[in-house]
């Protein structure tokens, strides 16, 4: 069976979602939605960087695209600087009986706990429309809910489970999410919106749910911890400069307690620049996603991420697309309503393999 898509957005995410749809045999590119005028009228392949025309015109016209009845949206449009009009979006696919996968809002991942009040609009429209809405990526998402569940399979006893995530993003060109949200090249006394009381359990309390969800755990709270270091000197970035004695490094943690100690822990650990906090934990390779499960036995995994263009974060964006390209058949058979991880079969590389 061949499923009709729609990708909703050609940025960051949505350019390679556009190159995965393409690849994969079970899919057919039937329109793509852009917000920019610029690239309306353009050929989805040439958006997507592929160098060839796929037949398919980029189109700013919801409403026709729409119309066109798509067995599921592929969206990846930016939604954290308009969280609301996001949830309306996807809300109106659903309405539509249209099935979605998408790369945010994040806390979609599994919001029962966490965000049950911003979830429930899109949950009842998934419900009302008879569709289903699969939330996902690299992080929040595979990294941190299948990988680390997967290896509490193999466990006799468990202690603590702990997903990192430990990358440079020197060369993530995303200038809002770095110095806007993320508050780097700011004043070291200046506390950004990501780490205001409460933001970082709405951004990634997703993860510590899913993972206790998995684990049947009752988790009692989440504590939000985090750290920072300043640039040693000026340093350039792909999205802009940080002057020397602003923040250059960012190391966080949510932690998911259970009888009084944390049971389930999300780390991040994020440099500008590989030499910054030497004592901070360390990537395998350029960047990585390690799991490390303590208990019966002790394991410790690590994914380490590295596209064909020499880049880490090239392949962490190609993570998050293809993540969910290649869940819209599973998403499609689903039940209606909200999907998570916990949900889904395997999800696996069928059809991808390339022998020359």
């Amino acid at each position: 069976m061949t499923y009709r898509v729609i990708a909703w957005s050609t940025g960051n995410v949505g350019k390679h979602a556009i190159v995965g749809i393409d690849a994969n045999p079970e899919l057919d590119l039937i329109g793509v939605y852009v917000s920019n005028p610029d690239k309306v009228g353009k050929d989805a392949g040439q958006l997507a960087g592929l160098g060839r025309d796929l037949g398919v015109l980029a189109s700013s016209d919801a409403a026709a695209l729409l119309a066109m009845k798509p067995d599921c949206i592929v969206h990846t449009a930016w939604v954290d600087d308009r969280l609301m009009e996001g949830l309306a979006d996807l809300s109106s696919f659903l309405e539509a009986g249209i099935n979605v996968v998408s790369s945010g809002p994040v806390f979609l991942q599994y919001p029962y706990g966490v965000a049950d009040g911003l979830a429930k609009g899109v949950i009842s429209a998934a419900e009302n429309g008879g569709a289903s809405i699969f939330v996902n990526g690299i992080d929040p998402g595979f990294g941190n809910d299948t990988l680390p569940l997967m290896i509490t399979g193999i466990s006799e006893r468990i202690e603590e489970v702990r997903a990192f995530e430990i990358c440079n993003y020197a060369t993530y060109n995303q200038a809002s999410v770095l110095f806007d949200i993320m508050g780097f090249g700011k004043p070291m006394d200046e506390v950004p919106f990501l780490l205001q009381p409460g933001v970082p359990t709405l951004a990634w309390g997703s993860v510590i749910a899913i993972l206790a969800a998995g684990l049947g755990l009752e988790l009692e709270r989440i504590e939000e911890w985090y750290e920072r270091v300043p640039a040693p000197e000026d340093l350039m970035t792909d999205a802009g400069p940080v002057a020397k004695g602003t923040v250059a490094g960012l190391h966080f943690e949510l932690r998911g307690i259970v009888d009084g100690v944390p049971v389930v822990v999300l780390e991040h650990v994020t440099r500008l620049h590989d030499d910054l906090a030497p004592e901070w934990p360390q990537p395998a390779g350029a960047s990585c996603y390690r799991v490390q499960v303590t208990g019966e036995p002790n394991y410790l995994l690590d994914l380490q991420l590295l596209g064909t263009d020499g880049d880490h974060n090239t392949a962490g964006l190609k993570a998050t697309a293809m993540r969910l390209v290649n869940a819209v058949p599973a998403v499609v058979a689903a039940a209606p309503g909200l999907v998570t991880a916990l949900d889904l079969p395997l999800i696996t590389g069928k059809g991808l393999v390339r022998t020359r």
